[in-house]
């Protein structure tokens, strides 16, 4: 596969959300080892998690574990940059709630370390914004847990424009990734990713297919990416990613996948090769 960097570390040019493995509709434990094991096959050494990617009360980290489970028992698992993130949490309502605080985030810092079995995290970001907590508090633990060792280097995600900025200043110029939602339907992060481009930071772009709920009418809702799918003879997912990938080479797309056959067919668009008239064609979209 072809690679992108986050930082000083080199990565398949398509990552892997692994989120869908452990909340609603989650499939059982081999399914996901199997998916998990497609994906280090096929090339991929980035994998997307957090800590509240569970379902139920009780279970935070169900997905790091997943993941240290599934790296452990891989000849290729060392290969891999494991990203987790911070400061969104479930409570096993359903809902997801937010706590930003500096105490809280080294405390799940800790705790993930210990999941996946690591002295230092390769990728630790701050997942959301906390409304009750500055943001430059927030920001600031991750600058200490980078000083302390206990992470090697530090992104955020669901971030704005001047939010990247000030997180870029607090942490020295040590900001390695911003992960937001960017898909066909959902474009409200462009500017993010323009900025991405100009500093020289990852964009991780995250339900690149516009979420779970909605992947599976990707090529129904936006008639260009299926035709230019018929035309290069592959899935209208591998479109959309290859489209991504040719937006800046900053971009490095974590599509979700629950399934072999799906993490395989994502890691095809790291070769498919777009022509210009393609690329003008989806931009319009």
């Amino acid at each position: 596969m072809h690679t992108r960097r986050i930082g000083d570390v080199e990565v398949g040019a398509v990552g892997l959300g692994a989120m869908p493995m452990s909340i609603e509709g989650r499939p059982d434990e081999a399914r996901s080892l199997a998916t998990l094991h497609a994906a280090l096959d096929a090339g991929v050494t980035l994998i997307d998690t957090a800590d509240s990617y569970h379902l139920r009360a009780g279970e935070a980290g169900h997905n790091e574990t997943l993941i240290a489970k599934a790296l452990a028992s891989h000849d290729r698992g060392g290969d891999v940059l494991v990203a987790t993130k911070g400061g969104h949490l479930r409570p096993g309502d359903g809902s997801w709630t937010q706590d930003g605080s500096p105490g809280h985030l080294k405390r799940a810092c800790e705790a993930s370390l210990r999941r996946l079995g690591v002295e230092a995290i390769g990728l630790y970001q701050f997942h959301r914004p906390d409304p009750r907590v500055p943001y430059a508090e927030s920001v600031g633990a991750l600058r200490e847990l980078l000083d302390e060792g206990k992470i090697r280097m530090a992104g955020v995600s669901n971030a704005g424009p001047e939010q990247i900025r000030q997180a870029d200043e607090i942490l020295g110029g040590r900001l390695v990734s911003v992960q937001n939602e960017f898909s066909p339907a959902f474009r409200s992060s462009e500017p993010e990713l323009r900025l991405c481009d100009e500093l020289g930071i990852a964009f991780l772009p995250y339900s690149p297919f516009g979420g779970i709920a909605r992947a599976g009418g990707l090529a129904s809702a936006h008639a260009p990416f299926a035709r230019i799918a018929r035309a290069h003879g592959v899935s209208a997912y591998q479109v959309c990613l290859a489209w991504m990938l040719a937006r800046s080479p900053v971009v490095v797309p974590i599509p979700g996948a629950s399934r072999p056959e799906s993490v395989r067919d994502s890691a095809g668009a790291a070769d498919l090769v777009l022509t210009a008239e393609d690329i003008a064609e989806l931009d319009a979209v």
